[in-house]
């Protein structure tokens, strides 16, 4: 198992954001985690990129556990979170230098070359970030998180903001990703979820109230956004 979860819990003085979450994730599985805003999915997943501590409650990534383990769950794990940290300043080429060498990537070059081409963004390497559109943004952030070969992979609205063709192109980046790693990714957009996840869980005021397959979720003949309609009224 990729990610086990278990009676994951935060407060926020008199809030609880998450309440006694529990899941599990394999390896080349796509999960959407879904939610009205508030519901609980940033905190979850700023808990298993260990840059928040829960309030109670355990969770492994890879075997790594959150509280003993940092280091090496930051390893393997690559990050995109809502607010793209990219600097904007640089040269698309030479932030990804930046982070290769923040990993301490061998062959740097030869890595730096296989995602610019994973990503799209081969025409538009020697462009300065702050000169992109929003997608091609969103694909540097995406390069990002992939540079140092991430076991697991967690995104965070990877696709909000973005125009239609924009979309349909992340999307098959995420599909592509998640061949052979684990991806946990939170979105608004039911479309989405049916396009890209294998499975979804559905968060509502901080606890988990649906979390199954795609096509389980719709055995009733429902669309997504009825079901997610349905579960967060």
């Amino acid at each position: 198992m990729s990610i086990k979860v278990k009676g994951l819990t935060k407060v926020y003085g008199s809030q609880r954001a998450v309440n006694d979450a529990s899941f599990e994730v394999s390896r080349g599985e796509v999960v959407g985690l879904l939610g009205p805003n508030g519901a609980g999915k940033s905190t979850i997943m700023k808990i298993l990129t260990c840059y928040i501590p829960p309030t109670s409650g355990y969770a492994e990534v890879n075997g790594y556990d959150i509280f003993e383990h940092q280091q090496d769950i930051r390893r393997i794990l690559g990050y995109l979170p809502e607010t793209n940290p990219v600097y904007t300043e640089m040269y698309v080429r030479e932030n990804l230098e930046f982070y290769a060498g923040i990993h301490k990537i061998p062959n740097k070059r030869a890595r730096i070359d296989q995602i610019i081409e994973l990503t799209g963004l081969t025409a538009e390497r020697h462009k300065k970030i702050g000169q992109l559109s929003k997608g091609y943004r969103q694909r540097v952030g995406i390069a990002q998180a992939l540079i140092h070969s991430p076991e697991v992979l967690i995104l965070d609205e990877p696709t909000s903001g973005l125009d239609p063709n924009q979309l349909v192109e992340i999307r098959q980046i995420i599909k592509e990703i998640g061949k052979d790693k684990t991806v946990i990714l939170s979105t608004h957009i039911m479309q989405e979820v049916e396009a890209v996840c294998d499975r979804a869980i559905i968060i509502h005021k901080g606890n988990i109230v649906a979390d199954d397959q795609t096509k389980n979720l719709r055995k009733k003949g429902q669309s997504m956004e009825e079901i997610f309609r349905e579960l967060t009224k």
